[in-house]
């Protein structure tokens, strides 16, 4: 007896200071940038610009604009956890081949983008700087916000305080905290900083929504949009890409296919 209540002990002590690890190191196990030189010259194959954007505590965060012909609107596109400009700017054919220009912003610490990411706000007010910018050079008729993956409670946030056209979420969740309960039950929600709630700020957006998820999704589980769907107002969309996984989807000729019936109403 003696010898179990000490074991129940040792595993009480070690649990304790795993939350408080967990706590301090959150960002670690967010997010994956992949950080490139300032003088680092995009190569893209197509037509672009590069972007920068003063923040109020004077870093400077990087975005890179393509170019379609003939445009008919912007795509303000919120990635993934993991990468920079670098990789995500292959994407950009696929958008741009549907005649929307597009625009990917790289998070703090990503790409050439300074300082690092320290908290939930700091986040959301990074990407509305940059939104701010691009509102001086298209009228939010012409904007779509769409966010994929960790950047889609940004988008939501931002489509929430905003006036974009449409909002597209590919594979988002819930809010950071339901993906960790249903992934990691042990850990307490308390302990999170980054709760991201998709579903909070879904619920105060105007414009239509639309959400693509694979239902093969082994990161943000599939389950997370039928959630969300239950929050839908009458003009919102959840689309199910039958076999998709997490990565790829801008790729996903079934996930083109919907978008360009999407974006030609």
């Amino acid at each position: 007896m003696k010898i179990a209540l000490n074991i129940i002990k040792i595993a009480a002590i070690v649990y304790f200071f795993l939350c408080i690890l967990l706590y301090f190191i959150q960002e670690r196990l967010i997010f994956f940038p992949d950080k490139i030189a300032a003088d680092y010259t995009f190569q893209f194959s197509q037509n672009f610009e590069e972007l920068y954007f003063k923040t109020t505590d004077n870093k400077k965060l990087s975005g890179v604009l393509f170019k379609a012909g003939n445009s008919k609107g912007l795509i303000f596109y919120l990635h993934g956890n993991a990468g920079s400009l670098q990789s995500w700017g292959q994407i950009a054919k696929a958008y741009t081949d549907l005649h929307y220009d597009l625009f990917l912003l790289d998070y703090r610490g990503y790409g050439k983008s300074e300082g690092s990411i320290v908290n939930e706000n700091q986040f959301y007010e990074d990407v509305q700087l940059a939104y701010n910018t691009l509102k001086t050079k298209y009228s939010e008729k012409q904007i779509i916000v769409l966010g994929y993956s960790i950047g889609t409670g940004a988008a939501t946030k931002l489509a929430s305080i905003n006036k974009p056209r449409l909002l597209i979420l590919q594979a988002p969740y819930f809010s950071l905290t339901d993906l960790v309960k249903h992934n990691f039950n042990i850990v307490p929600s308390f302990l999170l900083k980054y709760k991201f709630e998709t579903n909070k700020f879904l619920s105060a957006c105007k414009m239509p929504v639309v959400i693509f998820h694979g239902n093969k999704d082994e990161v943000i589980y599939y389950g997370s949009s039928l959630k969300l769907k239950e929050l839908f107002k009458t003009t919102d969309t959840l689309i199910t890409l039958n076999g998709e996984g997490h990565n790829g989807m801008s790729g996903n000729p079934a996930y083109l296919i919907e978008l360009q019936k999407i974006l030609s109403k």
